[in-house]
C-alpha cells in the first residue's frame, strides 16, 4: 500500500466522507509510524465525526508515536467533546503508564464523557499493569472480535446473561465494572446477549455507556436489536455521541429495515448524526457487495 497516497485521500476535504473513512481504515490497518503521522495530520478537519474516528484509530493501532498528538486533543477544551472523549479512550487502548497523569488531570473534567472517559481509561491501564502478574490474570470469555476495549470481559465463569446484564445497568456499580460486563455479554455473541445489552439503551446516567452500548451492538450485526437502535436514534433529544453510534450500528447490521431508517435521517440537523448516517449507508453497501475489506480501490 502507498501510505502517502492513501493519506492524501484521507487529508483531501473536497473527497466525500465515505471515501475518507475507508481511506482513514486502511491505514489503520497498515499500522507503522507513517500511517500513523497521516491520519495525524488530519486533524482538526471541519467534520467532528472525522475528527474522532482519527483518534479512535490512533487508539487502535496502539503505537506510542500517537501519545502526544491524542494528549494535545485531549487538553485542547476548546474541542468538541466527542473528540476529546475519543482521544481520552485512545489513550486507554494504547495502554502506556505513561499517559496516567493527564488521564488523571482530565478525570475531573467539567464534561461528563470526558471524565467519564478518562477514568475508565485508568482502570483499563491498571488493569494491564496487573496482569503482567502471574498470578493474578484472568481467564476471560474469549472475545470474537479484534476490537482493542476500553475494558476487559468479564471472567469465562460469569456468562450468566440475567446476572451480567444486572450488573451492566447497575448505576451503583462502577463504570469500568459494567463496561467489564458488557463485554462479556458481548463475547457470548449470542441473540440473548444482544437483547440484554440493548437494555443498556435506557440507562439514563451515562451517554458514555449508552454510546458504548449502541457501538457494541453495531459489532454483533444481529437483527434482534433494529428496534432500540432505530428508537434512539430516533430521539432528537439523546446525546450526539449516542445517535451517531446508533447509525452506525444500524449500517453494521444492514437489513433492508436498517437502510429504511438511516435513509430518514440522512437530512438530520446534527452534523455528526447526518454525517453517521451518510458513512453508515456506506457500510451497509459494503457489507451487500462482494468486497473483502471495508477500503478503497487505489
Amino acid at each position: 500500500m502507498d501510505i502517502c497516497k492513501v493519506g492524501a485521500i484521507l487529508n483531501d476535504t473536497n473527497a466525500n466522507l465515505s471515501s475518507r473513512f475507508r481511506a482513514l481504515f486502511m491505514l489503520r490497518n497498515a499500522g507503522g509510524k507513517d500511517a500513523v503521522e497521516e491520519i495525524s495530520r488530519c486533524f482538526v478537519d471541519k467534520s467532528d465525526l472525522l475528527n474522532h474516528e482519527l483518534a479512535y484509530c490512533l487508539g487502535q493501532m496502539q503505537n506510542d508515536a500517537a501519545i502526544p498528538k491524542l494528549v494535545s486533543l485531549l487538553e485542547n477544551i476548546k474541542l468538541a467533546p466527542i473528540l476529546r472523549h475519543e482521544a481520552g479512550e485512545a489513550l486507554g487502548a494504547i495502554g502506556n503508564p505513561c499517559c496516567l497523569s493527564v488521564l488523571e488531570t482530565f478525570a475531573k473534567d467539567s464534561v461528563q464523557e470526558v471524565a467519564e472517559t478518562c477514568e475508565l481509561a485508568i482502570e483499563k491501564i491498571k488493569w494491564l499493569k496487573q496482569m503482567e502478574n502471574a498470578s493474578a490474570r484472568e481467564d476471560l470469555i474469549p472475545a470474537p472480535f479484534t476490537s482493542v476495549d476500553p475494558a476487559p470481559s468479564g471472567k469465562i465463569s460469569e456468562t450468566n446473561v440475567n446476572i451480567l446484564k444486572d450488573i451492566m445497568v447497575n448505576k451503583t456499580k462502577p463504570l469500568f465494572e459494567r463496561y467489564r460486563a458488557m463485554f462479556s455479554l458481548r463475547n457470548l455473541n449470542n441473540t440473548a446477549g444482544a437483547i440484554a445489552i440493548a437494555e443498556g439503551l435506557k440507562c439514563e446516567d451515562s451517554a458514555l455507556f449508552r454510546h458504548e452500548i449502541a457501538y457494541v451492538l453495531g459489532q454483533l450485526q444481529n437483527d434482534a436489536v433494529v428496534t432500540q437502535l432505530s428508537r434512539s436514534l430516533s430521539n432528537e433529544d439523546e446525546n450526539c455521541m449516542v445517535r451517531h453510534e446508533c447509525a452506525e450500528a444500524l449500517g453494521s447490521i444492514a437489513s433492508s429495515e436498517c437502510l429504511d431508517i438511516l435513509q430518514k435521517f440522512l437530512t438530520d440537523p446534527d452534523d455528526i448524526v447526518r454525517e453517521s448516517c451518510e458513512v453508515a449507508l456506506d457500510m451497509y453497501n459494503y457489507e451487500h457487495s462482494q468486497q473483502l475489506n471495508y477500503e478503497l480501490n487505489v
